[in-house]
């Protein structure tokens, strides 16, 4: 039985026991997402859910960050060739269906800030638990993106229509216990104690019933990837429209000036 591990440029995998980790593995860059990380994203939960010796999956980061988003230099290159952008948008796609189809526990150790792609990764894993100096959100519409690689399906199921529009129209970054309080994340707690409480976690679930647990999940994920099928395409071609904008070309050389973007009205 071929117990190896996959081998990635950008992500790191270990495992425990029964446990497998996936590391996002560019600590340097904040774990920002550049196109190899997104090519390789949408292969390691497949590889996850295949894997014979693991039960329980965790993710995290590497380093101070969860991850960054989007890594500048290749959004200001896909803005600049955003026929690119149009091949690799769909990669998102892949991303969330493999998570969703991952019927293994998912749990994230959310090490330090979450934003925009990131955040959606943390919150399509079955439970976080978040270190209190974290900060998560979807900041799309700050560099005049629609937020539509997995925000629009998942924020909404966590934390109710009213709320995700709150945070999604404004991209307001959120502090990891106001996140933990209106319910965006499970749990948030010291970093001290983070990797303790994880720990906790996944040995429960190892010693439960690998079927009773999967399945469950399973059931659960029924409706969201319904929702997940109704919305990603539609978010997608958005996203890939606004890609083509002046004001995504604004925010992209606000956030490189360090400013405030000055956004049209087109």
């Amino acid at each position: 039985m071929n117990d190896a591990l996959r081998a990635y440029d950008t992500l790191a995998l270990s495992r425990q026991g029964r446990r497998l980790t996936v590391t996002l593995n560019r600590g340097d860059a904040l774990n920002a997402v550049n196109l190899r990380m997104h090519e390789e994203l949408a292969d390691v939960f497949t590889f996850a859910a295949q894997d014979e010796h693991s039960d329980v999956v965790v993710l995290t980061g590497a380093g101070r960050a969860f991850s960054a988003g989007g890594d500048l230099d290749h959004v200001a290159h896909n803005a600049a060739n955003p026929h690119l952008f149009d091949n690799e948008v769909r990669l998102a796609k892949r991303i969330v269906f493999a998570m969703l189809d991952l019927d293994k526990p998912l749990v994230c150790r959310l090490n330090g800030h979450a934003v925009g792609l990131g955040a959606t990764l943390a919150l399509f894993c079955d439970v976080v638990f978040a270190a209190e100096h974290a900060k998560i959100g979807d900041p799309h519409v700050a560099i005049g993106l629609v937020a539509g690689d997995g925000g629009a399906v998942i924020w909404p199921q966590r934390v109710g229509l009213c709320r995700a529009k709150e945070y999604l129209l404004t991209g307001e970054l959120i502090p990891a216990a106001v996140a933990a309080e209106i319910g965006l994340v499970n749990h948030c707690l010291p970093m001290a104690e983070l990797d303790a409480a994880v720990d906790t976690f996944c040995d429960k679930l190892l010693a439960g019933s690998r079927n009773a647990i999967r399945w469950t999940k399973v059931l659960l994920n029924l409706e969201l990837k319904r929702i997940a099928t109704a919305v990603m395409d539609a978010g997608i071609a958005y996203e890939a429209v606004a890609q083509r904008s002046a004001d995504h070309r604004e925010g992209i050389q606000a956030l490189r000036e360090k400013r405030k973007p000055v956004f049209g009205r087109e």
